[in-house]
Order: C-alpha cells, then structure tokens, then sequence
C-alpha cells in the first residue's frame, strides 16, 4: 500500500542519531515521504558524526504542505532549533492543524519554544523535566506519552514505541 503522506524531520549539527534516522526509515519503509529540513541546505551530522543532507531548509518549508513533523533530540539540536522563529512557527502551526508533532529526548525545549505545550501531558529526557513542566506540561515519565496530535518520548530506548505511536497515528 503506498501512503502520500508527507512528514518533515527537523534536524540540525548535533541532533541524536538513532532520534533522526530511526523514524525517518521507519516512516520511509511504510510508504510516507520524508523531507529532513534543517536551518540550512549543508550537510548535518549527528552527535555520533553521522552526515546527512537536508532536502529543504526551513526558509522554504510551508507547514501546509505536511501532515506531521518529528523533532529529534540532541543536547545541541533542539537548542539550535528553538532560535529559530521559522522553525516554531513550523512547530506551531503543524500543531494548530490538529497534524501528528512528535518529539523524542530534549526535543521538548522545541516544543516549549513553539509555546504548544502548556497543560498537556508529554514527557521528555528527564534533564529537561523541570523545563517542561514549568512551561506547563502534565509530565509522565513513561516511554511514549500521547495527548491527542501530540507524541512525546525520553530516549533513544523508546524509539519502537514512539514509532508505533507515530505510525498509529498517521494511519488514522
């Protein structure tokens, strides 16, 4: 069955390998397309040194045109993310539609930015529990927290039920 769905991973230097690449090729092995965007069109690397390219950068991303965003984590990803304005209205406006926003590890800083998360249920890496719920978050430490278009996770250990999460979601 192929599925037209489109699902921007937001990535930039520093993001968590295994918190980019393991959904971007789990959504690509069940039929969705999958566009990273990063703050620039240069190559990127992983906390661990893994190189890929980014087909877009977020000047040129238009949310309308994705139903669902992921945010790695990274100490340094979501840190470089969260500056950015364009990449929290991406963030913000994915979520206004009610589309799939996914984040794993300290991804939730991204979230905060984006002003999304306020009296909802997530969870996070545990160094930036604090950070979340003084933003507002109804904190779970469990491996996958849903709280409707919402999908949170804490480490890379999580990564087969976030992605099962995800995938139930887009299947939706």
């Amino acid at each position: 069955m192929i599925l037209t769905k489109k699902i921007a991973i937001l990535g930039t230097n520093g993001y968590e390998d295994l918190e980019l690449h393991y959904p971007r090729i789990r959504l690509i092995e069940e039929g969705y397309k999958v566009e990273l965007i990063s703050l620039t069109k240069r190559e990127i690397k992983g906390k661990w040194g893994y190189p890929i390219m980014p087909n877009k950068k977020i000047d040129d991303a238009n949310p309308d045109e994705y139903d669902g965003v992921i945010v790695p984590g990274g100490t340094k990803n979501p840190d470089y993310l969260r500056r950015n304005q364009k990449v929290l209205e991406f963030v913000s406006k994915i979520n206004e539609q009610g589309k799939l926003v996914g984040a794993i590890c300290h991804a939730g800083w991204v979230l905060i930015s984006a002003k999304i998360v306020k009296d909802r249920e997530a969870t996070s890496y545990f160094a930036i529990r604090d950070d979340m719920i003084n933003a507002g978050v109804k904190f779970k430490d469990e491996p996958v927290v849903i709280d409707g278009n919402l999908i949170t996770s804490r480490t890379p250990d999580d990564l087969p039920q976030f992605m099962k999460a995800v995938l139930d979601f887009l299947a939706k």
